[in-house]
């Protein structure tokens, strides 16, 4: 197994790989973590069974770039979005379209292996899409939509040229656009939300609850 975590809170787990690595901008360790993930994935046969166990803030943890944009590249659109005020969907669509592994990739990638995804959501509403710009769903945006991000944000001219270069390709339909849904990447996915943040307030007024608060 892998797992990757921000710097600060990494651990021991038996049989599992652990790595920490920037958030909310991603940085060197991040790029290495996709590495480790994808030859993990490249060990994955039709007969094996994946657990994919996912959190907020793996966007930013796993820096699985796409040829010809460099980590700085990543890292500083990052910052753009970051500052410009943009809205977590907004960053997402963007980020979907700049990895290798998010916006249902991973999924493509896993196939033909059955992969049943656990996520704990952190944004409101639990859009699949949403949490860890979901590598294991389908993705409802486009890399249309992504320029669009960009140019309301009035960050377009600001971007490397090489996220650019890259969008401007996909608008185009000459790089592969993230898989939608009905796409057979998701033939054998399962997807379920195990914890929010609506279970974790009802915990806590159980619990204050059970103490006569």
């Amino acid at each position: 197994g892998s797992a990757v975590t921000r710097h600060g809170y990494g651990g021991s787990v038996a049989g599992v790989r652990v790595l920490e690595a920037g958030h909310p901008i991603p940085d060197e360790s991040g790029l290495q973590a996709a590495t480790m993930i994808g030859e993990l994935i490249g060990r994955v046969g039709p007969e094996d069974l994946v657990l994919c166990l996912l959190s907020g803030g793996g966007s930013a943890l796993v820096a699985a770039t796409v040829r010809g944009v460099t980590l700085d590249d990543l890292a500083a659109t990052t910052r753009l979005l970051l500052g410009s005020g943009a809205t977590i969907d907004e960053i997402n669509a963007v980020r979907r379209h700049l990895s290798t592994l998010q916006g249902g990739r991973l999924a493509r990638r896993l196939l033909p292996a059955t992969a049943i995804t656990l996520a704990l959501s952190d944004v409101v509403g639990d859009r699949p899409e949403a949490i860890a710009s979901g590598p294991t769903v389908p993705d409802p945006t486009t890399f249309d939509d992504a320029i669009g991000v960009l140019r309301r944000r009035r960050l377009w001219k600001r971007l490397p040229s090489s996220v650019q270069e890259h969008l401007t390709d996909g608008a185009a339909g000459e790089v592969e656009e993230t898989p939608k849904p009905g796409d057979p990447a998701f033939r054998e996915t399962v997807f379920e939300v195990v914890g929010n943040n609506g279970a974790f307030l009802a915990g806590l007024e159980r619990a204050a609850s059970d103490e006569g608060c």
